[in-house]
């Protein structure tokens, strides 16, 4: 039973479904198998002119030209599906053309190799996408170096204009910059300056602010200690005016 995702009430044909289409459609566009060559020479042989009939020689070259073509094409598939296996656990990078005309681009790893009738068909996510459709294998160590890039671009574009930083950012930036910091020298290449210089800018912010915050803390602090030290004299005095006052009492009575 084929199935379908539906929108706006109506079947929409996925990626998987177009890349075999489009694979069958250039198969019957562009191929001639030995039955319709058969079929054709039998045809031309009826309808030859009797007065000057085509040469049994002839025919055989014909049949000889198509049997070297067919080795050719066999040859052909037989490479393009060891082509294929040898994808087996690869990732790759699809590039289906659907019935709009509009490119999408499926990326995956290949689970396993599905041949018919001499074509191969990769697995990806669950789906089946002819060879035809193959644009890119990806490099395990590129693939792990651009996906970090991507991760990095996009907790960047997270971060609000340099301008409206505030301390509540500072995990956020701290984060972002160990990131860059733990990259080696071939992920690093995957970052733009801008962004380096960007980053760089967000750090020294985040550092400035803290500056000053310490300072006002700073200042906060003196003037309690100041405030305390007023006190602490006003109190050295109200004590010193009782003790001078009590001890005139105790003259008066003696």
């Amino acid at each position: 039973m084929a199935v379908a995702p539906i929108e706006n009430g109506k079947p929409v044909e996925t990626t998987s479904q177009t890349s075999l289409k489009e694979s069958e459609k250039k198969k019957s566009n562009s191929t001639v198998d030995k039955d319709q060559f058969l079929q054709l020479l039998v045809a031309q042989m009826k309808y030859q002119d009797p007065l000057e009939p085509t040469s049994n020689t002839e025919y055989i070259s014909q049949y000889a030209t198509f049997s070297e073509l067919e080795q050719m094409q066999n040859m052909s598939a037989s490479l393009e599906l060891a082509r294929a296996s040898s994808l087996v656990g690869q990732t790759v990078l699809m590039k289906v053309t659907d019935s709009s005309g509009r490119q999408t681009t499926v990326q995956g790893n290949v689970d396993y190799v599905y041949y018919e009738n001499n074509k191969a068909f990769l697995s990806i996510n669950g789906e089946l996408y002819s060879m035809d459709d193959l644009d890119t294998v990806a490099d395990p160590k590129y693939l792990s170096a651009y996906t970090k890039a991507a991760e990095f671009l996009n907790a960047y574009n997270k971060l609000p204009i340099l301008q409206l930083v505030t301390l509540e950012n500072e995990d956020a930036i701290k984060k972002l910059d160990e990131t860059y910091q733990n990259m080696s020298d071939y992920e690093k290449k995957f970052i733009s300056d801008d962004y380096v210089k960007g980053l760089k800018k967000y750090v020294e912010k985040i550092e400035e602010l803290k500056a000053g915050q310490k300072e006002e803390d700073g200042d906060k602090t003196e003037g309690t200690d100041t405030d305390k030290d007023e006190e602490t004299e006003e109190t050295d005095k109200t004590e010193g005016a009782d003790k001078e006052n009590g001890e005139g009492s105790n003259t008066d009575k003696k």
